[in-house]
């Protein structure tokens, strides 16, 4: 089936098959987040997303293979709600941005700065950092050597505009500018985004809104 990466609260994953990854969305209340397992196809090891709620929806998902390691993209409670259950169910490493990691309660295994790799299995992720909707918040690249690149953006970049910064105009122009120098500009408009909340977009479909963004100031 064709991956069209819109999923609901209680509905089933979405699976995006690449040619070295697997990448599974779902969403989990009660703020319809969108979590994200990757699978290295070569070796079967998988990585999580955001273990943002509802742990039985996500070890139904990983399954009885487990899960290696789990990325927080960023210290909001809602992206690490079920993170305790899933590291005492599974024993994963635990990541996160350096400069979020003290807002999340459970321990982080490795802090992530920006261009670090993450890896799951045979596949690479590089981080970024965005400053804005928190100091810490990271995305991850996956530039798949067999087509387009694949970043998961958390809550820094969606359909329509970048995260919430709270009315604090410095907040807004540091994500912008983070967004635009670190995701705009380095990745083609053929790069596929997946966000911590709703649909899935892509930098050519949000291009074109930049000035906009940039005018309304959020």
């Amino acid at each position: 089936m064709t991956y069209s990466g819109v999923v609901k609260v209680g509905g089933p994953a979405d699976v995006h098959e690449l040619t070295d990854l697997m990448i599974s969305k779902v969403a989990v209340g009660p703020m319809h987040n969108n979590a994200y397992l990757l699978r290295c196809r070569a070796t079967d090891e998988q990585l999580l997303i955001d273990a943002a709620s509802e742990p039985r929806t996500l070890l139904n998902l990983i399954g009885e293979s487990g899960v290696a390691s789990v990325v927080t993209t960023h210290q909001h409670a809602d992206h690490w709600g079920a993170l305790a259950e899933i590291v005492d169910a599974t024993g994963a490493r635990t990541y996160a941005g350096r400069l979020d990691a003290e807002g999340i309660p459970v321990p982080t295994d490795v802090l992530v700065d920006d261009g670090d790799t993450i890896t799951v299995g045979r596949v690479e992720l590089t981080a970024r950092h965005l400053v804005g909707h928190t100091p810490g918040s990271i995305a991850l690249v996956y530039d798949d050597p067999h087509g387009h690149p694949h970043v998961f953006t958390g809550d820094c970049l969606f359909p329509g505009g970048v995260g919430n910064t709270h009315d604090d105009p410095e907040a807004f122009a540091r994500l912008i500018d983070d967004v635009e120098t670190k995701l705009f500009a380095q990745l083609p408009d053929e790069t596929w985004v997946y966000p911590g909340h709703g649909n899935d977009t892509s930098l050519g479909a949000e291009r074109p809104q930049l000035p906009e963004w940039r005018r309304r100031g959020w």
